[in-house]
């Protein structure tokens, strides 16, 4: 028997001071048997931080070959951003920036890894692509406060993070990178 996906409910105040967004996210979203809990906690911070009219988890779950697993469309249903979690391959953010007018990738994993991937071929605009960074330390610390079911609060402020959640507040910090080299 196939292990089945567990459904997380999270209700999110959300105060992105950096992009002027306060919203109270009611998020249900599953985890799959493969998911790792740094990528699962990645994947939510992201859809919080991307927060906008549109915004959507994959409907063929995070191993879809076609979908991102986060996307923002228009009313019509163009896809208007993609938007990768953790270490995916250069070939498939190729594909994304071809896909879509704006990508962006949230990860934990160190950037020396994503430069490397990212260097194996040529990757559409890939100056474009915005590359989050979340500490992995601070994933772990949130990993051990939160359930199934939570309430959240999310503040991001000058790149810092700050979360509260059963009486606790962690904080970490998020740093935009990019996968284009540095000029030696």
């Amino acid at each position: 028997m196939a292990i089945k996906a567990t459904v997380y409910h999270w209700q999110v105040t959300l105060s992105d001071v950096d992009r002027g967004v306060y919203e109270v996210l009611d998020l249900r979203f599953a985890r799959q048997p493969s998911e790792t809990m740094r990528y699962l906690l990645t994947r939510a911070i992201a859809y919080c931080l991307c927060h906008e009219e549109g915004i959507g988890f994959s409907k063929e779950g995070i191993a879809s070959s076609d979908e991102p697993p986060l996307s923002i469309r228009d009313g019509s249903g163009l896809l208007c951003a993609w938007i990768e979690i953790g270490a995916p391959s250069a070939e498939r953010l190729h594909k994304a920036n071809k896909a879509a007018a704006r990508v962006a990738l949230f990860t934990h994993v160190e950037l020396s890894t994503l430069l490397r991937e990212a260097g194996t071929r040529a990757i559409y605009k890939v100056e474009e692509i915005e590359v989050w960074r979340l500490e992995p330390s601070f994933l772990d610390a949130l990993d051990a406060k939160v359930d199934r079911n939570a309430r959240l609060e999310l503040v991001r402020s000058d790149g810092a993070l700050y979360v509260t959640v059963g009486g606790a507040t962690l904080h970490g910090t998020i740093a935009r990178h990019s996968l284009v080299p540095p000029s030696a």
